[in-house]
């Protein structure tokens, strides 16, 4: 399971320039996790088994009616985060 586009562009649903939400399942280990500082064709590696995971289903950061229970202030593991290896910085101050 590679977590590509259903179209078949792009290794990630979300196909955009900026930040969004993923969700995320090791094919290895079957960790899950969600994360804030998800990108379009960037995966997170898994902190259990190391493995470089693209996200199953993506979707827009604006908060649904308050519904949102995300933490911003959760420290981001740029070490495990493709998008911040990239950079050389925390993709969190990037809009792109």
């Amino acid at each position: 399971m590679s977590g590509a586009a259903p179209n078949g562009k792009g290794q990630t649903p979300y196909q955009g320039n900026r930040r969004c939400f993923g969700e995320y399942q090791c094919p290895k280990c079957n960790r899950r996790w969600m994360s804030g500082s998800s990108w379009a064709n960037m995966g997170q590696q898994c902190s259990t088994c190391g493995f470089n995971v693209y996200p199953q289903k993506q979707r827009p950061l604006e908060k649904p009616e308050g519904l949102d229970t995300s933490d911003i202030n959760k420290e981001h593991p740029q070490h495990l985060c493709e998008k911040c290896k990239k950079l050389g910085h925390n993709c969190r101050d990037s809009d792109w």
